[in-house]
């Protein structure tokens, strides 16, 4: 009996090990987000994101969760899918936008009654609804509506299916996912009566709007806009005011040459905060900082000017006397306070750890948290802590062994001192060297922080150390940090990535012989330009990258940075274009086997770097591979590509960096 009893126990036991990650997990994470708080404070309501492998496609809905976290409740189930979850001012009602069938085509502002029921076509507006906001009394709703680019059919008169030729007469004409901007049509402040359905356009001007934000008395609407006489040529966004009704004139509040932009009122309806960033030739390498300007008008006025950090997400407190915000700091993200007046920042939360999306209503402090091995789950802030409401993912990452992160520092070759996390495989055994992979972020103006990463945590799984580093360009260390590689890509940032790999091969953690690099956007340049200067990585993946920077000029997004940064060729001539293309132009020094891959629909990054680089390194016989994703923009969007994606990387690095790390079996 003894012997039956702990063959019981030691079976149970076996079974409830944590495991390593899998491929098959991937469509398994469930993605919460924009949590927002009910006026009562009692329930919050989120967005719950899934995704259907059959179908291939992502579904969103949203949900609500009590406040004690003890009810959890789906609010809508539709096929289509459903964002930007807002109350009603009362709190009976909870809208969100949505494309379902309804009376009119595209998104529309949907609204249901919490108790239950079916959900309520709130608008029926033509043209392309991209926001909205309820107004104070609940009966009107400010939209931000594209005009349509050409009329509708009339009833009984089929669409002309025939392509039209793409006029373009707009200095920055591309955007990824919008395609071609041909222009002529803007986008408008527009105001919806419920009870009447009555749409009335607010701005006329030929300029586009976004952010509308009622003030609290109901009196007026802010919204952000870039009203220079030539918008394409800068990036000058001010905070505009106008009074609630149509055949008003906007008032310009803000005269900063840069980005203004999210205007918040106080309660009072006397202040606006909002975020100020770098000035239009920075635009790049931009950080956000707090200002506030009265809504009658005046000078503005920094209240984070002392804090050399970027902000964001901010709101006031119901006294009107501090704004809260999320502060992103040397790989945390958490939420701060400092007084209307100014002074020194508050953390009001410790830790390392990723919060976003802050939403405040009345005593209710909403967020999402996430750590390196919990995805965002929605939380609470109370007293100075933060508490757990949602679990969708615990279920699953219970049953896994994941990777913690630990933080590292190094200085490169010219005293920069850099940050960085790194994983070690989930089994490792201390002592032994295992495969290293430098997977470098984005951006540049981003960081790698303390929050869920599936791409890590896969690795690690698979039995790899992964580095990731915050070069300089990166944002968390302050506004120097970040700029510092203006006009000079491909210098500074590759010493700091060099001095990480250098650490951790120091540490007794990588196998020198065993060094692999990848990254996406950004991080698939700087790929390009690490292994063309250093022959010692055996693999590399390079995802959307640029290989002839020049040859991009008017080619993608960003004709903005290379007239700042580097110049029009005709006025600073090739030297610094030539300067910035060392991996194209050097090929020949390339000896890592590298995959390259993108969206074939890429208006960020067009495919075009991707092919440039491949044919290079077959040209020169370095073992190259190209994948190309038909139909996806920059960012993968599609499930099945997806994985797709992280299988060839995987299979890529196991090929050229031999047998996976032991410890991982």
């Amino acid at each position: 009996m003894r012997s039956w009893f702990a063959f019981l126990i030691c079976a149970s036991t076996a079974a409830a090990q944590p495991r390593p990650l899998t491929l098959d997990d991937f469509a398994k994470f469930q993605d919460v987000g924009a949590p927002r708080c009910a006026p009562d404070g009692k329930w919050i309501a989120y967005t719950l994101t899934t995704i259907d492998p059959a179908a291939d496609k992502r579904d969103t809905d949203v949900w609500m969760v009590s406040i004690d976290g003890k009810e959890t409740i789906r609010a809508t189930s539709s096929s289509e899918s459903e964002s930007a979850p807002q109350w009603s001012p009362d709190g009976k009602y909870l809208s969100f936008l949505s494309s379902r069938p309804g009376k009119a085509k595209g998104a529309q502002v949907w609204g249901i009654d919490r108790r239950g029921g079916e959900a309520q076509q709130l608008t029926d507006v033509k043209g392309r609804l991209s926001a909205y906001e309820w107004s104070p009394d609940g009966k009107r709703l400010a939209l931000i509506v594209k005009e349509e680019e050409e009329p509708a059919p009339k009833e009984g008169e089929k669409k002309d299916e025939k392509p039209k030729p793409i006029v373009i007469d707009r200095y920055a004409y591309k955007r990824d996912g919008a395609g071609y901007l041909s222009g002529a049509k803007k986008t408008r402040v527009v105001i919806f009566d419920l009870a009447t359905k009555k749409a009335e356009t607010v701005t006329t001007e030929n300029f586009d709007e976004t952010n509308p934000t009622w003030s609290p008395d109901g009196k007026f609407i802010a919204f952000v806009s870039n009203r220079t006489p030539d918008p394409d040529r800068n990036r000058n966004t001010d905070i505009w005011v106008v009074e609630a009704k149509v055949n008003s004139a906007p008032r310009r509040l803000t005269t900063f040459a840069g980005s203004d932009s999210q205007p918040v009122w106080s309660p009072d309806s006397q202040l606006i905060a909002y975020l100020q960033g770098s000035d239009h030739g920075m635009g790049e390498y931009t950080m956000n900082r707090l200002a506030v300007v009265r809504a009658a008008g005046g000078e503005s006025r920094l209240v984070t000017a002392g804090f050399d950090r970027g902000v964001g997400s901010h709101q006031f407190t119901p006294d009107g006397k501090q704004i809260e915000f999320l502060a992103i700091d040397d790989m945390s993200v958490y939420p701060a306070r400092v007084q209307v007046d100014g002074g020194a920042v508050e953390r009001m939360v410790g830790g390392k750890l990723a919060v976003s999306s802050l939403d405040r209503a009345g005593a209710c402090v909403a967020a999402l948290v996430s750590t390196n091995v919990a995805p965002a789950e929605v939380h609470v802030l109370e007293g100075g802590s933060l508490r757990k409401l949602t679990k969708h993912n615990d279920e699953l990452t219970a049953q896994m062994k994941l990777a913690p992160a630990e933080e590292v520092s190094f200085k490169a070759k010219d005293g920069n001192e850099a940050h960085g996390l790194l994983l070690k495989p989930v089994n490792y055994v201390a002592g032994t060297k295992v495969p290293l992979l430098l997977r470098i972020h984005g951006g540049p103006n981003a960081q790698d922080q303390h929050s869920w990463s599936l791409e890590r945590q896969m690795f690690a799984a698979a039995g790899y150390a992964v580095l990731n580093v915050n070069y300089r360009g990166s944002n968390g260390r302050g506004q120097q940090y970040t700029v510092s590689i203006a006009g000079d890509w491909g210098n500074k940032e590759v010493l700091d990535l060099h001095a990480g790999v250098d650490h951790v091969i120091k540490m007794g953690i990588a196998d020198p012989d065993k060094l692999g690099v990848g990254g996406w956007s950004y991080g698939g340049i700087l790929t390009n330009y690490l292994i063309a200067s250093d022959n010692r990585f055996k693999a590399a993946t390079s995802g959307a990258g640029v290989a002839f920077p020049l040859a991009f000029y008017g080619h993608d997004q960003y004709i903005h940075q290379y007239d700042n940064e580097i110049g029009p060729p005709w006025k600073k001539g090739l030297e610094p274009w030539i300067k910035i293309s060392y991996p194209f132009l050097h090929a020949d020094r390339i000896k890592t086997p590298t995959l390259f891959l993108c969206g074939d629909k890429d208006f960020n990054v067009p495919l075009l770097g991707s092919e440039q680089m491949y044919q290079a390194l077959r040209n020169v016989g370095t073992p190259s591979q190209l994948v190309i994703y038909p139909g996806e923009n920059h960012g993968i969007a599609r499930p099945s590509f997806q994985r797709d994606r992280m299988q060839r990387y995987l299979d890529w690095y196991g090929k050229y960096l031999g047998s996976q790390a032991k410890s991982s079996d």
